[in-house]
């Protein structure tokens, strides 16, 4: 196909990637979508395949994936093995961990009332339900405060603070938040309460009052966790505060399994998209296996509501578990995925996940009509030329709860950092940024409030929040092309689709799948293998649930593997597939499998295509 061949030593169907020596993948130099598929590895890292392979007995196909996601000779074994006793650090190696350690095990022992306030998504979920099993474990009392969206924004506040101080905490333990509030925490000083903050976000060298402040991104932290998860955070603080309740001989020390609770770990990683490297990737691993045990009630009922079938895997995860549990911070009630995630009677459960899966609903609703108002406000800026760097948008009726899947959506669309904003009737926007490699939107977000152009923001690298005046969006916009519109460039410069390797429809076997497989679980910085499926035809198609194309392709003889392709039917690629009943395609995506009906099969979702022959 277009000058690659497959290795004549192995049959034609073998699942393995075929090499090609071309820079372009199959000479596609521009897909449907206007990409270059290119091949994953150049010279050097098609040397460490070679190696990894040779040296740990793995085939060839696994290799290449390995070296093309920057796994070295030495790494492959542990990085295909990862486990918790290998890649789990010192806790103390964060910088105040002694001292938040020392405050917890000090409430436990003393049977403090304690108030865990968490942030609204998953991993603030996660955290608090982590922590909250924990202290029940010892038999404290505990509340969970998750802030609306909304009327509360993010982190704690001083009425938030005085409601669970006249409640009756004497120490609050924030976790996924707390970094920078400062004023709140001023305000949780003034009237005598502790805080123990339990972070990972990004913060600057100021810090806010607390006892400790656990967080592997503050400047003074050494310890080189910085890429994980707020729950990734909040299980080494257990870590380390169950060693000093077992110092103390405290009697529930001895039976308290932290190993059991790697399954809110493994989910509040997964959705909040950190890399999945070093001690993150030990935690999803070991984290499915907690999941398929079926001991957490509140996952288990969400899991079935969202009608998941086969073992549990981080698609599961990230796309049918988090969103629910996201809908109620983003429509509904903020605590319900926490409570959720902290019960253990399951007809309770139920209730609360048929109650998410409902607001879920309700959210893609809502989000259909905003995404429409979006793109038109999108396309009307970009015209007939580039358009500007970075995108924004927003409206008067958006909800504000829903901006940051916009964001995400035309990020996607249009290959460039986007900016959604919902403004509310005084004139104040809420707003919420998605980046693509390579364009810092959190710094720019940061830098933007200390020039005074916005009210407060923060974020990280690829994702922000923000807080605007509308009469500020003019400034605002052009601060962002000033500092981003280089590296926005560059990166639309880079319009590429890396692939692995190509195979025929009759080698994507349930073989093939344990091999690629191995290399996971995958995700953040460590992406799904793509695959290109040379010249192959596609069956009459369909549109499938809210826009999803679906299809059968083959290679015109032999097996035939159904395919879909997401959120396509108005695009070129999903247009293609309705319009399409002659000639072949080039498809390049990625495999999974689906266990529907019980009997797992082979489903390919398709990223993109192109026309055999056809350069440009």
């Amino acid at each position: 196909c277009d000058g690659s061949k497959p290795d004549t030593a192995k049959p034609a169907n073998s699942p393995r990637a075929f090499h090609l020596q071309q820079r372009h993948f199959l000479g596609v130099e521009k897909s449907l979508t206007g990409r270059a598929w290119v091949e994953s590895l150049d010279a050097k890292t098609q040397a460490i395949a070679t190696a990894i392979a040779q040296r740990h007995q793995l085939p060839e196909l696994l290799g290449r994936v390995l070296a093309a996601r920057g796994v070295d000779i030495d790494e492959a074994a542990q990085f295909l093995t990862p486990s918790l006793r290998d890649l789990m650090p010192d806790p103390n190696s964060l910088t105040d961990m002694d001292k938040a350690a020392e405050r917890i095990a000090e409430a436990v022992l003393k049977q403090q009332k304690i108030a865990i306030f968490g942030d609204y998504d998953v991993d603030g979920a996660t955290s608090s339900a982590l922590l909250f099993r924990f202290l029940h474990h010892f038999g404290v009392t505990a509340d969970i405060y998750i802030p609306d969206r909304v009327f509360e924004g993010y982190g704690p506040n001083g009425p938030a603070i005085d409601s669970l101080i006249d409640a009756g905490a004497q120490l609050i333990v924030t976790v996924d938040c707390g970094s920078s509030s400062f004023e709140a925490l001023d305000h949780a000083a003034r009237r005598d309460c502790d805080v123990v903050i339990v972070d990972h976000h990004q913060l600057g060298e100021e810090l806010p009052q607390a006892v400790a402040l656990v967080n592997p991104n503050r400047q003074d932290d050494l310890s080189g966790q910085g890429h994980l998860a707020a729950v990734g955070v909040v299980f080494l603080t257990l870590v380390a505060t169950l060693a000093k309740l077992r110092s103390a001989n405290h009697p529930a020390a001895g039976n308290c399994d932290l190993l059991a609770w790697l399954d809110l770990v493994a989910l509040g990683t997964v959705c909040d998209v950190v890399p999945l490297k070093g001690l993150n990737r030990a935690y999803i691993t070991k984290g499915l296996v907690a999941i398929r045990h079926g001991r957490n009630a509140g996952l288990h009922a969400l899991m079935k509501t969202a009608r998941l079938t086969g073992p549990a895997n981080s698609y599961h995860l990230g796309f049918l578990v988090g969103p629910r549990i996201n809908a109620g911070g983003r429509i509904g009630d903020a605590s319900l995925g926490a409570r959720l995630l902290s019960l253990d009677d399951p007809i309770a459960a139920e209730t609360i996940a048929e109650r998410l899966d409902a607001l879920n609903k309700q959210r893609q609703a809502i989000e259909t009509d905003m995404l429409a108002e979006a793109i038109a406000e999108a396309e009307r800026d970009i015209g007939e030329g580039p358009g500007p760097a970075v995108l924004i948008t927003g409206q008067d009726d958006w909800h504000p709860g829903i901006v940051g899947l916009l964001a995400a959506r035309l990020k996607e669309r249009f290959q460039r950092p986007a900016f959604a904003i919902s403004y509310n009737p005084n004139g104040i926007g809420t707003g919420s940024a998605r980046s693509v490699p390579g364009v810092d939107v959190g710094a720019a977000v940061r830098g933007a409030v200390e020039a005074g152009i916005l009210i407060k923001g923060g974020g990280h690298s690829m994702a922000a929040g923000l807080t605007i005046e509308r009469a500020r969006l003019g400034h605002f916009r052009e601060y962002l092309e000033e500092h981003l519109a280089g590296a926005a460039e560059a990166a639309r410069g880079q319009n590429q689709l890396r692939i692995d390797g190509a195979i025929t429809a009759n080698g994507a076997t349930l073989e093939f799948m344990d091999l690629v497989e191995r290399a996971g679980p995958y995700g953040s910085a460590h992406s799904q293998p793509v695959f290109a499926m040379p010249a192959h035809y596609i069956g009459p198609a369909k549109i499938v649930g809210s826009g999803h194309v679906r299809a059968s392709i083959s290679a015109g003889q032999g097996a035939r593997v159904n395919a879909i392709a997401f959120r396509a039917a108005d695009g070129p690629i999903g247009q293609a597939m309705l319009k399409q009943r002659d000639g072949t395609f080039h498809l390049a995506g990625t495999f999974s499998l689906d266990h529907w009906g019980g009997r797992p099969s082979v489903q390919f979702r398709i990223l993109d295509l192109a026309r055999p022959g056809q350069r440009k």
